[in-house]
């Protein structure tokens, strides 16, 4: 069976919907930020403190290549992750990539209600967070935008396994 990429900016409700879909394919689920910290024995932050963005990058290449065709996965992946080393197009050769293509004024409401600790990229004090947020999303939308599917709007899981269901 195919694997499921979600992709998307931080709190677009990749690991929430991720895990609603895994569970209703009979499919494994994982969160490549969760691997990261698994292997790392730290935190994202502190990985971005101690050792670097680049570093954290390449950490996720590596995870993500673990992530077979056929796997029969949903990957939650880090809102990054299909901007660097190719991994854009490593996701849509070993499945099905979907973009949650939510608002950033939903994404800064996210944030603020939840607050940011795991995402050392997303301040929630950042008086100029929905700003900030707007840059990323213009500068990431060129990957984004090669997924097999796009979702725009706050969607359902339903909405989401009606799209899969014509390229699974």
């Amino acid at each position: 069976m195919k694997n499921i990429f979600l992709i998307g900016m931080p709190s677009s409700g990749k690991t929430t919907l991720g895990k609603r879909i895994a569970e209703t394919l009979h499919y494994r689920f994982v969160d490549t930020d969760k691997l990261i910290v698994r292997d790392e024995s730290r935190s994202i932050p502190d990985i971005f403190t101690e050792s670097g963005e680049d570093y954290f990058r390449e950490l996720e290449r590596r995870v993500l290549r673990t992530i077979r065709p056929g796997d029969s996965t949903v990957v939650s992946t880090g809102g990054g992750m299909p901007c660097f080393h190719n991994n854009m197009d490593y996701i849509n050769a070993s499945g099905i990539s979907v973009f949650l293509d939510v608002p950033v004024e939903v994404l800064v409401r996210r944030i603020l209600a939840h607050g940011a600790d795991d995402r050392p990229l997303n301040n929630p004090t950042d008086p100029d967070l929905l700003n900030t947020l707007q840059q990323r999303y213009i500068n990431r939308l060129p990957f984004y935008s090669q997924a097999h599917i796009t979702i725009t709007g706050e969607t359902t899981e339903d909405q989401v396994l009606r799209k899969l269901g014509e390229w699974l």
